[in-house]
């Protein structure tokens, strides 16, 4: 008599690609990003710091949990993502894999970046998880892209980018041209995001390449 096969077969995401959300203004060109990465059926880390929440609620109609675990299945629900496709992590949660050189992840994008977070990256602070992950990015020579969104920048926040960039790190401003003519906000992002996916070698379709 044939044995039936009771496994049941989990999908099988690409490489994962941790995102981390931080206090600057624009947090819809992180989620934004999050949603493009679950839609290039990466697996996505996803770590969102205090200020961040903060913000959240200041600049959108949307209410993210503080839980990582509630927080994964909001994200999860939110952008259609598959069953443990969204992973989601705390501050202090020293035990993800984005708190090792040993853990199977691909790239960092803290999106959008602080100018304090900025500054704690390029001292090796590592006081919290995204601290901690985007030094691992460093030493790891991992794809490490930071997105800062101020203005105007002081020569501490130039001082702190260029030594960044020394170190192998990539700063990419919220800064969306105007040259593909943007009618809508959601335009304006998705250029944004457009760039980041180019960073990370994802194909888009949000954004043509120049030239096409």
């Amino acid at each position: 008599m044939a044995v039936r096969d009771e496994s049941i077969s989990v999908k099988q995401y690409r490489a994962p690609i941790a995102v981390a959300l931080t206090g600057a203004s624009g947090v819809q060109y992180g989620l934004r990003l999050v949603e493009c990465l679950i839609a290039a059926e990466h697996e996505v880390y996803v770590m969102v710091s205090k200020a961040a929440h903060r913000v959240i609620a200041v600049e959108t109609e949307i209410e993210l949990p503080a839980q990582p675990d509630r927080l994964a299945r909001d994200l999860t629900k939110r952008f259609g993502a598959g069953e443990g496709q969204v992973r989601c992590f705390g501050r202090e949660d020293w035990m993800a894999p984005v708190a090792s050189g040993s853990g199977a992840w691909q790239a960092l994008v803290v999106c959008p970046c602080s100018t304090g977070t900025l500054s704690a990256v390029v001292c090796g602070a590592s006081n919290n998880l995204i601290e901690r992950a985007a030094d691992v990015a460093l030493k790891e020579r991992r794809k490490l892209i930071l997105v800062p969104r101020e203005t105007p920048l002081s020569a501490v926040h130039l001082d702190n980018m260029l030594k960044l960039t020394n170190m192998g790190g990539v700063i990419l401003p919220a800064a969306p041209g105007f040259y593909h003519r943007p009618d809508s906000v959601q335009a304006m992002i998705d250029f944004v995001v457009a760039r980041i996916l180019n960073q990370l070698g994802i194909a888009q379709t949000l954004m043509p390449r120049w030239g096409d």
